[in-house]
């Protein structure tokens, strides 16, 4: 018999240990009123006198709160704020005892705040002052949960969602911009090539008459040339009959140059050499015609 009572004190005893895990704080009550907070680790209560009334979670929570209002210009959003909270080791008893679901009391701040000051703002700045409505909800929650033990981290803005309709019309008008500023780009481009072009062309044609008045330069000092060399050995001979043997000489040199090609499309026409004296005679007529015309 008093083995038996022995077994059941110390199964009595052993009934009070308790283990508190890490980050959390359970609330002791004795006959139904506050006794003590049991910190992490074993702890032990008196059996059927204390009762484990609860227990605070130290850990950071988060608690997504999605609001929907409207902007000053009259467009309706879903907002969601991201409240990072959690309750302060300093007042355990306050964060048990004082709200029965603190998430619901966050989320009715959280709507309170946002639905304040959105609708002050337009769309277009909505995402710009995003960091703005964070810190007003962060300021707002914290100086209000304070007195019922919690702290606040942080609350930011995670997404702005407008209306559908509204997305794709802010889509369009960034896609209109976008397609001018790629035509004016595009116009800039095809002026450059076209000047450049132009340019080009205008430097070619300069390059070719330079090429052209070179060649004649070196035309007529090779004619001067062969002048100046018959005369010096034939001094009776005079600067025209020179002529008629050079433009003879070069009549013949072109035959022999369309003769010697195999697969030539020339047709030779009945003409006679003594023809070059006429022709020569026609192009000095009109060199002195072309510079009486242009004194």
């Amino acid at each position: 018999m008093l083995f038996l009572i022995i077994i059941l004190v110390i199964a009595f005893i052993l009934s009070g240990f308790f283990v508190v895990q890490q980050q959390t704080n359970a609330i002791i009550e004795r006959f139904g009123k506050f006794n003590r907070i049991a910190q992490p680790g074993l702890n032990w209560r008196i059996p059927l006198v204390d009762r484990i009334a609860g227990k605070v979670n130290l850990r950071i929570q988060q608690l997504d709160v999605q609001v929907e209002t409207k902007t000053k210009d009259n467009v309706f959003v879903k907002i969601v704020v991201s409240v990072q909270y959690y309750a302060s080791p300093e007042n355990i008893y306050k964060a048990f005892y004082f709200l029965n679901d603190p998430n619901r009391q966050i989320t009715s701040f959280v709507f309170d705040v946002v639905r304040a000051r959105v609708p002050t703002i337009l769309l277009d700045e909505l995402f710009e002052k995003k960091d703005e409505i964070a810190d007003a909800v962060k300021n707002e929650l914290a100086s209000t949960m304070d007195d019922f033990g919690y702290n606040i981290l942080k609350a930011p803005v995670t997404d702005i969602d407008p209306d559908p309709q509204v997305k794709a019309a802010m889509n369009e008008i960034n896609a209109s911009q976008r397609l001018r500023v790629a035509a004016a780009e595009k116009a800039e481009a095809e002026k450059i090539i076209k000047v450049k072009a132009a340019e080009a062309e205008a430097e070619s044609k300069v390059l070719q008459g330079q090429g052209i008045a070179n060649q004649r330069k070196a035309i007529v000092e090779g004619l001067k040339e062969s002048v100046d060399g018959f005369q010096k050995h034939i001094p009776d001979i005079s600067a025209q009959e020179v002529m008629n043997l050079v433009l003879i000489t070069q009549y013949f040199d072109t035959l022999k140059e369309i003769g010697g090609q195999a697969k030539t499309n020339t047709i030779l026409l009945p003409h006679s050499p003594g023809g070059m004296k006429d022709f020569m005679e026609q192009i000095r007529n009109a060199i002195i015609t072309g510079n009486k015309m242009s004194e």
